[in-house]
């Protein structure tokens, strides 16, 4: 009897033995089935630079232009048509003057060969022209836009990770004065309150490790939007704050001479401007003449041995010039209407003009201050941080109260808040004065 329960038994853990390691294998097999994608910032930049969706829609609306371009070059070359019918009068015959004469069956074919031009139709291709250069503009634009919200993005991802492992390493120091408290309770020479104080400090910071680790995610989710990949890949950065940020790099910005021209909203505006002007030229052509020419070629067979009268022509050719002398107002309506907004774009552009340059010295002004805040704040967390370190010795020694570790505990995660956020504007203070220099 003991021995059948012993074999039971055996069986029983090798059953289990058994599901345990095909649980493991599953999981592992599942583990490896993630695909894991390594990005440098630059890797990021060029990934979402060919994969993303918003450059692609960019991509495809250079190529509409281009079409359309050609679209109106085809207006102005000659139209060929070709036409074919087959026409039965059922045997009737046609009485002239006393002399009958047959309709027999017959078919035709005729090519028509035409073509019409008009000043309105090369303003129409010059127009082609500016808007194929606005959207090859919007690419660049598109693509440029795309690359600084992936840099973002990246900066975001490694701050949020650092705000991570900052908070995690108050919470492992509250939490080891928790357990001395509590044994210094056990004891008799603390207060149970005192333990309470830090327990709750330090579910606090627990608290916001999850918030913040929650709001990584949300930084990853953005990063694969941009990127282009799914959901379920993961993402490694293989690149540290300290390899990125380039001070001297970022202050070279403050002493570049800005060009307004070099600007991609100025220069899709030129652009506007310009078509704003064909604009008016295109309305001015509604005076112009109309020329219009074509030839004709005809040939038509009977399908009958009788005398037939054919007095159809196998050629043509034709010449027209058609002038507009009087439209009840309609074309000066449309002509000033047309002057009054090219009036408009160009006071538009030069208020821009002057806008830019105004924002490029406060862009200036925006990173010297950023950084000015970052580098405070970067001092501060290493000054809270030895303050912190000091009260928390402190109180081991019992020179100092639970409540001044609380106190400096949250003085470190405010601190160490600001700093992040310095860092996080002293970033993005970079990327709009890149922005507005087009770098």
């Amino acid at each position: 009897m003991k021995c059948e329960k012993k074999l039971l038994l055996v069986g029983i853990f090798m059953m289990v033995s058994t599901a345990i390691g095909f649980s493991q294998e599953y999981r592992d097999s599942e583990a490896d089935s993630v695909e894991v994608v390594e990005l440098s910032l630059e890797d990021a930049k060029s990934y979402a630079l060919e994969h993303n969706y918003s450059i692609q829609n960019a991509s495809i609306d250079v190529q509409k232009a281009e079409a359309s371009k050609w679209e109106m070059i085809s207006s102005m070359l000659p139209q060929v048509s070709l036409k074919a019918d087959y026409s039965n009068q059922l045997g009737y015959e046609m009485n002239l003057g006393g002399m009958s004469i047959s309709m027999p069956p017959y078919g035709s074919l005729g090519l028509t060969t035409a073509v019409a031009l008009t000043g309105a139709q090369v303003v129409g291709l010059q127009i082609s022209n500016i808007s194929k250069k606005m959207s090859d503009i919007t690419l660049k634009q598109t693509e440029q836009d795309i690359a600084n919200q992936v840099k973002v993005l990246y900066y975001s991802a490694l701050v949020t990770e650092e705000t991570i492992s900052l908070l995690e390493q108050n919470v492992q120091s509250l939490d080891d004065l928790y357990q001395y408290t509590l044994k210094a309770v056990e004891v008799g020479t603390a207060e149970q309150t005192s333990a309470d104080q830090i327990l709750v400090q330090v579910e606090t910071m627990k608290s916001s490790v999850n918030s913040t680790q929650r709001s990584l995610e949300m930084v990853y989710n953005s990063l694969r939007l941009l990127l282009n990949i799914s959901a379920e890949t993961e993402i490694v950065l293989t690149q540290e704050i300290p390899d990125l940020l380039n001070v001297d790099s970022a202050f070279s910005l403050v002493n570049e001479e800005f060009d307004v021209n070099d600007n991609y909203n100025y220069q899709l505006l030129q652009k506007s401007t310009e078509l704003s002007k064909k604009q008016v030229d295109m309305a001015a052509w509604n005076y112009g003449p109309t020329l219009s020419l074509f030839h004709q070629y005809s040939a038509k067979h009977y399908f009958s041995d009788e005398m037939t009268m054919n007095m159809t022509p196998p050629n043509m050719i034709g010449l027209s010039i058609s002038i507009p002398i009087f439209t009840s107002g309609k074309n000066y309506s449309t002509l000033k209407g047309a002057k009054l907004d090219y009036k408009k774009q160009l006071n538009t552009l030069q208020n821009t003009e002057k806008s830019l340059n105004i924002q490029h010295r406060q862009l200036c002004y925006n990173l010297t201050s950023a950084f000015e805040r970052f580098n405070i704040q970067k001092q501060n967390v290493e000054v809270t941080q030895r303050v912190f370190d000091n009260i928390s010795k402190k109180y081991q020694y019992g020179m100092a109260s639970s409540m001044e570790v609380t106190t400096a505990g949250t003085d470190l995660v405010s601190v160490q808040s600001s700093y992040v956020q310095a860092l996080l504007d002293f970033v993005n203070a970079q990327i709009e004065l890149e922005k507005l220099l087009n770098k």
